[in-house]
């Protein structure tokens, strides 16, 4: 059998179809190292149980790379620019009890029956968006309606001005790209100010305080105690990229894999009370989330019969995990009324994704009102054709045009 060749994760050629490689893996080494963009070396786990056992374990796979790093291994690690150094401290990438301390404080933001209650607003966002769409006659689903949707939502639950949305995503865009030094280099400007822009929102907040999840927020900064200004940056920047960039590619991705799979799209549209089923279907098929964010080992490991030694670098592949056939029946078909489904793609254990239920609400509204009001929706490209974005962790589309 020939050696497995060497891959760029991000590449947007490897991004289109990941999946035959991550098969591969979980038959030959589901424990495989790789390099990334950055030069450091990753350990890829593939298979679900073992997906499973990363994201949960995080007393030997942490998230802090000072709790499993020696000091000669922390010199290794790839340059960061000071100024972005507040950005280390988000909840995504810290263990308890910092994590819990954090998580507590937003929460409250995303209980149930909140994002219930924000079901009314985000409807509102959907049919404007679709109107606009059908009064133009022409769409590129990503651009005109993907993106602004949960942006619109994230930045009106965070409180940020209107007029900044598109500041916003324009910064989200460096972050996500930013996946090598020269990437890094490139993105500075942007990331220069998206740094100042926070600190004078912070600012304005203390000053001007409004009903908004980003005052809650500041207010628990200066209580003392509970948030640093660093860990309030920080929680912005990681609300702000969590809060739409995977559900970008959720709503963009699933548009695609329904387009492709006509016979599913029509039971679909036949019957909307499918919709919650097949939300989580499309979690699972598309892989928004490629890979869970960076752990390391804090000592030796053993997981899959492989050996990894105290400070190596683990990504749980959730999206291989999720096309796993020991855990799903015919896993590369797309099954809309799947079940059970015990996907992975929000993650699991304590980092387990805080924005699920406002990620399945925007999917659980956008797909239905798609297909309701765009009964004639067809792909206005290749699927050959369309680019994928060159990012590490999520996986998504540039663009994706249709016909209306």
């Amino acid at each position: 059998m020939p050696p497995i060749a060497p891959v760029d994760l991000t590449a947007p050629e490897f991004k289109a179809d990941p999946f035959p490689f991550y098969a591969r893996l979980r038959r030959e080494a589901p424990v495989h190292p790789t390099k990334l963009p950055d030069k450091r070396t990753a350990h890829l786990v593939t298979r679900y149980d073992d997906v499973v056992t990363v994201l949960k374990d995080d007393a030997r796979f942490v998230k802090d790379p000072q709790r499993a790093l020696t000091p000669d291994q922390m010199t290794k690690q790839p340059w960061f620019p000071s100024f972005l150094q507040p950005l280390t401290r988000n909840m995504l990438d810290i263990d308890d009890p910092d994590h819990r301390r954090l998580r507590n404080l937003v929460h409250k933001a995303f209980t149930p029956r909140i994002i219930e209650d924000m079901r009314g607003r985000v409807q509102r966002i959907v049919d404007e968006l679709l109107t606009a769409a059908l009064i133009r006659g022409k769409m590129d689903l990503v651009r005109d309606f993907a993106l602004p949707l949960p942006l619109t939502v994230i930045v009106q639950l965070l409180g940020v001005p209107p007029r900044d949305q598109g500041a916003f995503h324009r910064w989200s865009r460096a972050m996500m790209h930013a996946t090598s030094t020269a990437r890094m280099l490139t993105a500075l400007p942007d990331l220069f100010l998206m740094m100042r822009y926070l600190r004078k929102l912070i600012r304005d907040k203390r000053e001007r305080p409004q009903s908004d999840l980003l005052t809650a927020l500041v207010q628990a900064e200066q209580e003392g105690g509970k948030m640093s200004e660093d860990e309030l940056i920080a929680m912005i920047v990681l609300l702000m990229l969590a809060g739409h960039e995977t559900t970008v590619n959720l709503i963009a991705s699933g548009t695609l894999a329904l387009l492709q799979n006509p016979t599913e799209l029509e039971r679909l549209r036949q019957d909307p009370s499918l919709i919650d089923s097949a939300v989580e279907e499309l979690l699972r098929y598309t892989a928004p989330v490629e890979t869970a964010t960076e752990r390391y080992t804090s000592d030796d490991v053993q997981l899959a019969g492989v050996t990894l030694p105290r400070g190596s670098l683990v990504l749980a592949v959730l999206a291989s995990a999720n096309r796993d056939a020991s855990q799903f029946e015919d896993p590369d078909r797309l099954n809309l009324s799947r079940t059970p489904n015990r996907h992975v793609a929000f993650g699991q254990g304590i980092h387990f994704c805080l924005g699920a239920p406002l990620a399945r609400l925007e999917g659980q509204l956008a797909f239905p009102a798609l297909l309701r009001r765009l009964p004639r929706i067809r792909l206005a490209a290749s699927p050959q054709s369309l680019r994928w974005r060159p990012t590490l962790v999520v996986r998504g589309l540039e663009s994706l045009p249709v016909t209306l």
